[in-house]
């Protein structure tokens, strides 16, 4: 059903000249760009809706390169590079509000908690695809942090009580849980008999589109 919608828009970028890396670029530049400038003025709604708007756009990737059948490893590598560095400032524009004008010290906390959380789940997936196993499992990947902080944040601005508050402990549940999740799965997965190499415990960050 998306396919549906951004196969038409990808093959349009694509007649315009546009690839799928500068695709990924734009889009991620626009949500740190509105993130970074938005969130810390306090303009909330204003920025989610901007925000949303590019990473949406940021979806349209994958649909140029196959319009142009131009996928490659390194453009799954620089999206999901990008892709991390474009959820960091959101949380780090929301964290800078807290700490400012928000004056909430606890919520921005919870901020931070939520920022370090999201890199882990993503880090755990990399790592066990680092070592040769898949480790898809979560309730909580990179779409439904990116809804549930972006609903929460927005509605706060048009008066909903508790709602970002509300928003940011479930997405510091969920992120937790996740990255359980994510540990049991990987140790089960090194341990079965079936498993055969890896690299042992090294510290390296394996290329991965994990999310």
């Amino acid at each position: 059903m998306i396919s549906r919608v951004t196969a038409p828009l990808g093959r349009s970028l694509a007649r315009i000249g546009l690839t799928p890396n500068i695709v990924t670029i734009i889009g991620a530049t626009g949500v740190v760009v509105s993130a970074l400038y938005f969130y810390p003025r306090g303009q909330l709604y204003a920025g989610s809706v901007i925000i949303t708007v590019f990473a949406l756009f940021d979806m349209l990737d994958g649909a140029v390169a196959r319009a142009k059948d131009s996928a490659s490893a390194f453009g799954a590598f620089l999206d999901s590079s990008l892709d991390r560095v474009a959820d960091a400032a959101i949380l780090a524009g929301l964290m800078w509000w807290f700490v400012g004008e928000g004056d909430d010290p606890m919520l921005a906390g919870l901020t931070l908690f939520c920022l370090i959380s999201g890199f882990m789940v993503s880090y755990i997936k990399a790592r066990a695809e680092g070592l040769g196993v898949n480790c898809d499992v979560g309730v909580a990947e990179r779409t439904e942090r990116l809804v549930i902080v972006l609903v929460a944040v927005g509605l706060s601005e048009l008066g909903v009580p508790y709602i970002l508050a509300g928003g940011l402990w479930l997405l510091a549940g969920m992120s937790l849980l996740t990255i359980l999740q994510r540990l049991v799965e990987t140790r089960a997965r090194l341990n079965d008999p079936g498993y055969a190499g890896g690299e042992g415990n090294g510290e390296d960050e394996k290329t991965s589109n994990g999310a």
